[in-house]
């Protein structure tokens, strides 16, 4: 298991556990950051990332990303 912030660009990735304090965790599922579910990195810009998570493409900060372990 690992930050989502050390996969690969491209690699498809399941989602382990989502951490951090309970507004944040939750902010993230609501994205749809969920257990089990599948994210892929699109591309880093300046450390944050745009990933594709349930079909849709987000933006989010390098910390946010540290939070979801795949």
């Amino acid at each position: 298991m690992m930050p989502l912030t050390f996969a690969n660009i491209g690699e498809e990735n399941i989602i382990r556990k989502v951490g951090g304090k309970p507004e944040v965790k939750k902010h993230l599922e609501n994205l749809g950051f969920n257990t089990g579910g599948s994210v892929t990195i699109i591309s880093t810009i300046g450390g944050n990332l745009i990933v594709n998570v349930k079909e849709t493409r987000v933006a989010i900060s390098k910390e946010m990303a540290g939070k979801i372990m795949v």
